[in-house]
């Protein structure tokens, strides 16, 4: 029994390692950062720019631009979640799409706002993607992890639409 114990462990330090490995993620002003200090963009290489900022500044930015909100909503031990960060919304073809038509977040539930906006879109599984107009309304809830090909075609489903 204390062979399989020091095997899980060391199987679960390795997961852990290799799961932090992959994040490689900066955070720079958005232009218009004197007009909203607080909201900063989250860039990857290619792919799904993330803003980072209060659910009140992703809400008036949406408002301001006119766009839905993506909202990802996501755990730190979920491995699917995982898997979408880092073979999805990394993705060049995935980004072209979510960046020019939503405000897109990422909300760990567990943790700052998550669990209030858990309350506010109530959840059962993770991943779950939302598209959130400027109202507060669900346009469309995705539960599970999604290929790029999959969330390419939601994403323009949501955009025509509104």
């Amino acid at each position: 029994m204390k062979t399989f114990q020091r095997v899980a462990w060391a199987c679960g330090v390795v997961l852990l390692m290799g799961s932090t490995a992959w994040v490689k993620e900066a955070t720079v002003p958005t232009a218009d950062r004197d007009e909203n200090p607080e909201v900063l963009e989250v860039l990857n290489e290619k792919g799904i720019q993330f803003t980072e900022a209060s659910w009140a500044a992703i809400v008036k930015k949406a408002k301001a631009e006119k766009k839905i909100i993506f909202l990802d909503a996501y755990t730190s031990w979920c491995g699917p979640c995982k898997l979408m960060q880092k073979n999805v919304f990394t993705r060049a073809d995935v980004g072209e799409i979510f960046n020019k038509n939503f405000i897109n977040v990422k909300v760990d539930m567990e943790q700052g706002e998550g669990p209030q906006l858990a309350r506010l879109f109530p959840l059962e599984f993770y991943p779950t993607l939302f598209f959130i107009d400027t109202r507060g309304d669900v346009v469309k809830k995705v539960v599970g992890y999604q290929s790029p090909e999959s969330l390419i075609a939601i994403g323009k489903g949501v955009v025509s639409n509104q």
